[in-house]
């Protein structure tokens, strides 16, 4: 009889190397951002060293703070902290406190048949 392997990942998300979700976008983006930069940067004609030792600057510079944010925000740490700026600090309310009930009385009295104008 043979035997079938079974996917056992389903429903859980992608990981490399620790970098999980969003991060491996961040991750592989940022490289090859810095790839076509470096390319660009050599065919205008830019000194060979300089591109070189740029490109891995900037590479070293996107794998440290991509496993840094990992390490510091977890799996969906971007989405949280992106949700929190758009979150407001606090709610303003500019309405009497006798209009936030107004509506909620004249409701529950004509419920009880009673005429609008009157109140409990």
């Amino acid at each position: 009889m043979n035997k079938w392997n079974l996917n056992k990942g389903i429903g859980r998300t992608v990981e490399f190397k620790g970098l999980k979700a969003q991060y491996l976008f961040v991750f592989a983006g940022g490289l090859l951002a810095v790839l076509i930069l470096v390319m660009i940067m050599y065919m205008v004609g830019i000194h060979m060293y300089f591109c070189l030792s740029f490109g891995i600057g900037a590479a070293s510079i996107i794998i440290w703070k991509t496993f840094a944010l990992n390490k510091k925000y977890g799996e969906h740490g971007l989405m949280k902290l992106a949700a929190k700026r758009t979150h407001p600090k606090y709610i303003v309310c500019r309405k009497a406190v006798y209009q936030l009930f107004k509506g909620k009385f004249t409701a529950k009295n004509e419920a009880n048949g009673m005429p609008k104008g009157k109140r409990i």
